[in-house]
């Protein structure tokens, strides 16, 4: 579905009309490019859980206009109270992606004492400026990643210039406000003529790194190759490879970091292959009340994801499925985390402290 009207603000997989929130259908991408319109909160709590939108930045600004949208309906009405309910369903959405409540809590604080149109009014300019954030973000995160390329560190060189990097799921513009976050240093790395080319794992069950990944470097005339997620090992093997680059969905006090399922197999074989490791993720998806990532509650999703590919059944209808939606990756195997404040390099609980203090967002 497409529209005639103008977006207020948009990016690749967001558009905001004021009164209409439309998200592009990550599900039917590369094929089809289809708008999803909505107009309430429970529709937004939907596409989330749906993966229609999917990402932790852009499940945040997603939510963020979801608490507009509910205000909305609501209208003189609107107020603390009445909010809750659709923010505690968005917030029950997707439980791993620490954004989605770092957006919501942000959404919170505007509410104040304000009740109705200029509870909206609030509200409405709160959601947009965290989409507008996020963009801006994700370019100063693009550039201190890039400069890691020929970086000496110890008199070692943290990423080599001149190969190939590996990436997993989808990081770009579909998965944010725009650019990137890990895809962002890709591609700025790519302008910039430090790498070669990518390789993109495929990311069973949802198929991001096919589906979305790739379609979004052969967008950008990146040379992308992609391999199945079993392929890793023998890629990193051959000498292609001068870094694997990731996002994540939560990242804990101690630099451990959750993202899509499949990232823990990455971090061991780069640490025997001796692979540089880097984690780029925004501040918010930092969360320093966890002390380490054994605390993350990890999404466990439906069996049919696995025994089915688009609907068509590969497996036994009743065999026993474990589909974790996410993996934790131990701080020992990060090389750096990346954020738009700068480069935590071999994170630990002290480094990673020293980062959010610097970046005044602990005392």
């Amino acid at each position: 579905m497409t529209t005639a009207d103008t977006a207020i603000i948009s990016s690749p997989a967001i558009r905001w009309f004021n009164k209409r929130l439309e998200l592009l259908d990550q599900r039917a991408l590369p094929h089809q490019t289809l708008w999803l319109p909505l107009s309430n909160a429970d529709g937004v709590a939907d596409a989330i859980r749906d993966m229609v939108v999917r990402g932790a930045p852009a499940i945040g600004i997603s939510a963020a206009y979801g608490v507009v949208l509910a205000a909305m309906e609501l209208g003189v009405n609107a107020n603390q109270a009445s909010l809750k309910p659709a923010i505690d369903l968005l917030a029950a959405s997707r439980p791993t992606a620490v954004n989605l409540f770092w957006a919501l809590e942000r959404m919170q604080s505007v509410i104040s004492e304000q009740t109705g149109l200029a509870l909206i009014a609030s509200l409405t300019a709160e959601a947009e400026a965290i989409h507008r954030d996020d963009r801006e973000m994700n370019h100063r995160l693009a550039e201190f990643g890039a400069a890691l390329f020929g970086k000496s560190n110890l008199g070692v060189s943290l990423i080599p210039e001149g190969k190939s990097v590996y990436t997993h799921c989808n990081t770009g513009a579909l998965a944010t406000g725009g650019h990137g976050t890990a895809l962002g240093i890709i591609r700025s790395a790519w302008e910039s003529k430090k790498i070669v080319g990518v390789y993109a794992g495929e990311t069973r069950p949802w198929m991001q790194g096919a589906r979305l990944t790739s379609w979004e470097l052969m967008q950008d005339d990146i040379p992308v190759t992609l391999v199945v997620d079993s392929a890793a090992g023998h890629v990193m093997k051959s000498g292609k490879i001068g870094a694997v680059i990731v996002g994540a969905d939560r990242i804990t006090a101690n630099g451990d970091a959750a993202n899509k399922i499949g990232t823990y197999n990455l971090a061991v074989l780069a640490k025997h292959h001796g692979i540089a490791f880097i984690v780029a993720a925004p501040l918010s998806t930092l969360d320093p009340d966890l002390a380490d990532g054994s605390l993350i509650d990890i999404e466990e999703r439906n069996a049919d994801e696995v025994r089915t590919v688009q609907g068509k059944p590969i497996a036994p209808t009743d065999v026993p499925v474990f589909n974790p939606a996410f993996d934790v990756t131990p701080a020992e195997l990060i090389s750096a985390i990346v954020t738009e404040h700068g480069v935590i390099e071999q994170p630990d609980t002290a480094k990673m402290a020293a980062h959010l203090r610097s970046a005044g967002v602990i005392a």
